[in-house]
């Protein structure tokens, strides 16, 4: 498999904060979905991988090599969009794009020309104008028109409405497959996920809980239902949390066959979503 990013025993400490020896890796042509509650780790891990901030320990490759060594290649093999807008408001995109372009060796004004009218991004109107799916749409155009093989994502749809994320996310995907380019996509917006990710990788208190393909998160993990006075503090070990009310239990467990044998028939099992894994995951480090 060809490896585009690969994090190992990476670890940062702040004060209050340990980003705790994490490790992960992604390949290109697909989409890694990077969650956690906030405070968790996203930001710093990016700024890690982009050399924004110096790492206290472990080992960052990008395209299989040191992302410090080779900085300057690999930021021209990167695309990186942020949830803000960072062009000059008072420019033209057209008038950004060419300040931009010649930071990058392998530019091209045609793919610009094609992304722009693609997305139906205006050439001359002043970028403080745009709208804010407008200006996320354009960040993506400058990301892509230098020939990036792997896309950085840092909340790219928060604040949209849901059909410019909608068409965002039909991008992405169509970037990832059909031009075979790795997107590493960090949100809070889970449900986006659920759509496009193809692997999932989920940081809780600065360590990694799991880094897994989706379809098999989503496979392992399960959402149990039941009346009250199913389960005892026996079987509430086999769960990762749970909300009890008047009107009975809900619960996150990892093994749904050895739920199912420890309270028969009389509980529903179902398929949770990313929401529902991050939050009892949270949650339990709250009670704890």
């Amino acid at each position: 498999m060809n490896k585009i990013l690969q994090v190992r025993n990476l670890s940062k400490e702040f004060k209050g904060f340990k980003l705790d020896n994490i490790s992960f890796s992604m390949e290109k042509g697909f989409i890694m979905g990077f969650i956690g509650p906030n405070g968790a780790g996203k930001s710093t891990t990016i700024k890690l991988i982009m050399n924004l901030l110096r790492k206290d320990a472990g080992e960052i490759l990008v395209f299989g090599k040191d992302h410090i060594r080779h900085e300057k290649e690999i930021k021209n093999r990167i695309g990186f969009v942020y949830d803000e807008n960072y062009y000059y408001e008072e420019l033209t995109p057209l008038q950004m794009k060419r300040v931009v372009a010649p930071l990058y060796k392998n530019w091209d004004d045609n793919t610009f020309t094609n992304y722009m009218s693609r997305f139906e991004l205006p050439l001359n109107k002043q970028i403080k104008d745009l709208s804010k799916g407008m200006k996320m749409k354009y960040s993506l155009a400058i990301a892509l028109s230098h020939n990036a093989d792997l896309l950085i994502m840092d909340e790219p749809t928060s604040g949209l409405d849901p059909i410019v994320r909608r068409e965002l996310l039909d991008i992405l995907t169509s970037v990832s497959r059909e031009e075979n380019k790795g997107v590493f996509f960090s949100t809070h917006i889970t449900s986006d996920l659920d759509r496009v990710a193809d692997f999932i990788t989920f940081i809780n208190e600065g360590k990694i809980v799991f880094s897994s393909a989706k379809d098999d998160v989503l496979e392992n993990y399960c959402l149990v239902k039941g009346a009250n006075g199913l389960i005892g503090e026996e079987e509430k070990r086999n769960f990762i949390g749970i909300r009890e009310s008047r009107f009975g239990f809900e619960g996150l467990a990892v093994d749904r066959k050895k739920i199912r044998k420890m309270l028969g028939e009389s509980i529903v099992i179902e398929k949770p979503t990313l929401d529902d894994i991050m939050l009892y995951f949270a949650r339990r480090n709250q009670d704890a």
